[in-house]
């Protein structure tokens, strides 16, 4: 584990972000979190119960060296030991790669967070950004990275083949095929959350969201922080550390994909610990061409998709418009339909009115 022992980084006008209080409880005592073995013969029944029941699970037994993960750590710990402005250098004069500080988005959210921004299939989108900076070895930065992503995606696609197999889609690449495509629109962040000066629940590391993507790889240190929401009751739970596993995050896009029966699960990161918290995240996300709309093979005879049909460019530039709380998929979701006997019913009924009042 490497643990970033120096002050807070980020600069010291932070103002504390209350927590929404849409969700209620900010814990439950019950809650548990869903592990899973990958080299379970059921591990492919078990990933799609955890999908409908929590949008979320960690998994074990998953293939990727800790050696690769330790050492990806270090050279993130590295650079986020910076002074700031050296940090600062890896800033991007325009668009999202390399280096941010504090604000989340374009809209106005802010966290106790820095972070390093990348797009996968162009590494060098944000990886020249630190070359301004003073990193000590980028050569070595810039392989770690590589390898890294190429094994969390590979995970990322053996989850969604998993899937599929627990689902009876065929083809079984159906989903995975969409992380593999080579204009697949995926992203790698590393976060670090600075040790905080006011131990409050109060602050907020990162806000709570869903992800709009297909699926989120994450990938923390041993310290804790992170909570997903509980989906039948919106408690929040806490997710206990574990630097050997990776979790698994149901991201949007899976969630209309599935018609609903995978949730998308709410999460936040807050900042109760005096440590530091490193976090790498895989964002797997279709090409932006790609249509995006329930599974023709996972809509029983004459179910009605919940969604409007939409590609990923069209979804994204919306969320891209949104604030981290905001649920994105509403400006999605289909008006639903009354029956037709009750229509016929309300249409009497307004008839019957006008009637009287004439």
């Amino acid at each position: 584990m490497v643990v970033l022992s120096k002050p807070s980084l980020l600069k010291q006008d932070f103002t504390q972000i209350k927590t929404s209080k849409q969700h209620g409880n900010t814990c439950v005592v019950n809650g548990s979190i869903p592990v899973i073995d990958l080299s379970n013969s059921d591990a492919k029944t078990l990933l799609v119960k955890a999908c409908e029941e929590y949008g979320f699970f960690k998994v074990i037994n998953h293939g990727v060296p800790m050696d690769l993960m330790t050492k990806l750590e270090s050279e993130a710990a590295k650079f986020f030991k910076l002074p700031q402005s050296e940090k600062d250098k890896a800033a991007p004069a325009d668009g999202p790669f390399g280096y941010g500080n504090k604000k989340i988005g374009p809209n106005g959210d802010v966290g106790w967070i820095e972070y390093l921004l990348f797009k996968t299939n162009n590494l060098d989108s944000g990886f020249s950004k630190l070359l301004n900076s003073s990193i000590e070895t980028p050569e070595v930065f810039r392989s770690l990275l590589h390898n890294y992503i190429e094994l969390v995606k590979k995970l990322g696609c053996l989850v969604l083949e998993l899937l599929a197999d627990g689902l009876k889609i065929e083809p079984r690449n159906t989903l995975s095929s969409l992380l593999e495509d080579e204009e697949s629109d995926s992203f790698f962040r590393l976060n670090h959350y600075p040790p905080c000066p006011v131990n409050s629940r109060d602050v907020v590391g990162f806000g709570e969201h869903t992800d709009p993507q297909i699926i989120s790889v994450l990938r923390s240190n041993n310290t804790s922080g992170l909570e997903i929401a509980d989906i039948k009751n919106g408690s929040w739970i806490p997710v206990p550390s574990d630097q050997n596993s990776f979790f698994i995050i149901v991201g949007d896009s899976l969630q209309v994909m599935t018609n609903g029966r995978f949730k998308s699960v709410t999460h936040r990161v807050i900042q109760n610990s005096m440590k530091s918290r490193v976090s790498m995240i895989y964002f797997g996300g279709p090409p932006l061409r790609q249509r995006i709309a329930p599974l023709p093979a996972l809509l029983s005879r004459g179910e009605e998709s919940l969604y409007k049909e939409f590609t990923w460019s069209e979804y994204k530039k919306s969320a891209y418009k949104s604030r981290l709380a905001d649920n994105r998929l509403c400006n999605f979701e289909k008006q639903p339909r009354l029956p037709i006997a009750a229509l016929t019913i309300d249409a009497e009924c307004i008839t019957d009115e006008v009637l009287k009042e004439d």
